[in-house]
Parts: structure tokens; sequence; C-alpha cells
């Protein structure tokens, strides 16, 4: 089980990891936006301390290169979470019909074009939707942590191999994921 306020405390890292795992801007690599979302206790603090740290040698047009190199053009770093698992599978779809009404039932609408399985969404979710109080949102989140895990340990591998700077982010995020799991659901 996931502690939902402890994910809820983490929310300004979960706009941090979408805004880092969109297309890369000028604007995104403002030194502001990781001091607003990482302090040094925070669990993902040390790796997106790194991947910040390697990401400063590229130049915007360098690190632009790097993101479509890694994300367009390696099939095994693909940002949609549930293609590792299913890729076109018929159970694929039902996947991504239950993460939109996921979305929506926490006032979150779908970009035009976009699958609800892609990272950075999936992130921005995290990041803007409101689910303190909501008897059910244990239950729902319950699938999207699923997916989440499965799709960035895949990714994480890839990325490893890879030796991409992305690896330090994606870590940060799933360490980060890994703390707001409920302690009795690590004990068991």
């Amino acid at each position: 089980m996931i502690d939902l306020t402890k994910l809820n405390d983490f929310k300004p890292s979960f706009g941090y990891y979408a805004l880092q795992l969109m297309y890369p801007e000028k604007r995104d690599f403002h030194p502001a936006f990781l001091e607003e979302a990482f302090d040094a206790g925070h669990p993902g603090y040390g790796h997106v301390h790194t991947y910040w740290q390697q990401m400063q040698v590229f130049s915007l047009e360098e690190i632009q290169e790097n993101y479509a190199a890694t994300f367009d053009f390696h099939k095994d770093c693909a940002l949609y979470m549930t293609y590792f698992k299913f890729e076109d599978a018929k159970e694929r779809g039902q996947m991504l019909a239950k993460l939109k009404l996921l979305y929506e039932m926490y006032g979150l609408e779908m970009p035009e074009g976009e699958l609800p399985d892609f990272l950075p969404l999936m992130c921005e979710f995290l990041y803007a939707a409101e689910w303190l109080g909501d008897p059910n949102a244990a239950e729902n989140f319950r699938m999207l942590i699923a997916i989440f895990e499965d799709g960035t340990y895949h990714l994480l591998q890839a990325l490893n191999r890879l030796e991409s700077p992305y690896y330090h982010l994606i870590k940060g995020l799933r360490e980060t994921l890994k703390a707001c799991a409920e302690q009795e659901a690590l004990r068991q």
C-alpha cells in the first residue's frame, strides 16, 4: 500500500520529474525548480542532484538531442509505462482505459493525442491531483503505482546500460515512490 499523505508531501518533486521527462526547454533547467522540489532530506535528493550535475555540462541543443536519441530511438527506453509489459496487446488497451478513467476521477483532463501511461503525464497527475480525504484513493492508486514500479524498473535498466544521465532521474523517482510505501507493507 502507498502512504497517500507522504505521496502528497512529495507533490513538488513529481512536478519536477514531469518537467524533466518532457522534451527539454531552456526554462526547465532553472535551478529554482530543483531547489523548490527537493530538500536534503528528500529520498530522491542525491539521485536528482547527480542527474542535475551531469546535465549541466551539456548545451540545451545537446540535451535535446540526447533526449530524442534516448527516448525516441531506443525501444527499451520508451516513456510509455505499460509498453514494456504489454507492448500492443489487448491488456494494454484495457490498462490505458483504466488510467484515463482514474485521471478523470481526480479532475485531470487528458491532453489531445497523449496516452495515459506516458511517464511525464503520470508524474504530472501525482503533482496536480487532489486525493487527500478520498476514502477510495488508496485502492484507486494501487494500479497507478504498480504501473509506475513496473515501467520505471524496465526503463531504469535500459538507461543504466546506456549510461544516461536520465538513469539518475528515474532512480530518484523510484526512491521517492519507495519512500511512500507504507511500512507495514514493507515488513510483509
